[in-house]
């Protein structure tokens, strides 16, 4: 049986210069305006996580930051 840990991560808005997440009254979701060095910024942290072994399990937009939950297999041992 496989077996997983998991992590929640927060990251302050001070980190994100302009991220920009709308959704509309009828649900449709979109980045608008978001500068590519915001994206880089959001790259990063997921491809260090990554590099640890974490897979990305959700990213929660808000206005104090991002949290982001992240799961990666226990090793049996």
């Amino acid at each position: 049986m496989k077996r997983f840990e998991y992590e929640i991560t927060q990251h302050p808005a001070d980190t994100f210069e302009e991220v920009v997440y709308f959704c509309t009254e009828t649900g449709e979701c979109t980045l608008d305006q978001v500068p590519m060095d915001q994206t880089t910024t959001l790259a990063g942290i997921l491809n260090e996580r990554g590099e640890q072994g974490w897979e990305l399990v959700q990213v929660s937009f808000g206005k104090d930051g991002v949290m982001v939950f992240w799961k990666r297999k226990i090793k049996e041992g």
